[in-house]
């Protein structure tokens, strides 16, 4: 019997394979299929403002898994408000620099940032030129007031709102290829 190399995968040639899968008619029928979202233009996504030195660029709302993708950006020396994580946060550093005020750490570009559910902490740049920072976040994000009172939920519906909102009061169409 031959052995075969499970170490890596072939790539001894760049050409469509029809890959067999028995439930390839289902998967026609329901996914939403695959998609390319143009992050570096407004093409797909405007930017958004969120709050007086931030925007956020929306990327993907999936409303069954309460998951959803952004860009967002701090333009210069500032923070985001205290915010308490009900699910899994996973971010990476495009450009500038972050830190939170509770960890001794600084993310810089290509960094990778892990938040676990139940964290609470705020976000901080001091860099000239601000921070962006690409998340695929899951669950709710509880905001806070310097005194620790709530202040308002983010979840998957919110940043829709946010997203649709914006772009009904500046004439852009909504992209229907950022929901799942």
């Amino acid at each position: 019997m031959a052995t075969v190399d499970r170490s890596v995968p072939p790539s001894d040639y760049a050409e469509i394979v029809d890959v067999p899968f028995d439930q390839r008619a289902l998967v026609e029928k329901y996914s939403p299929g695959g998609r390319y979202i143009d992050a570096l233009t407004d093409v797909d996504s405007p930017w958004v403002p969120f709050g007086d030195n931030a925007a956020i660029k929306h990327l993907c709302f999936d409303v069954r898994q309460n998951l959803f993708s952004n860009i967002l950006w701090v333009k210069g020396p500032g923070a985001i408000g205290t915010h308490l994580h009900r699910g899994t946060i996973t971010m990476v550093c495009l450009e500038g620099s972050v830190r939170y005020l509770e960890y001794d750490w600084v993310a810089t570009p290509g960094g990778l940032i892990l938040e676990v559910p139940g964290e609470s902490h705020t976000l901080v740049t001091e860099h000239p030129q601000g921070v962006k920072l690409f998340g695929w976040m899951q669950g709710p994000i509880e905001f806070y007031n310097s005194d620790a009172t709530f202040a308002f939920t983010a979840d998957v519906w919110w940043f829709m709102e946010h997203y649709e909102n914006h772009c009904k009061a500046n004439g852009i169409p909504i992209n229907k290829k950022l929901y799942l």
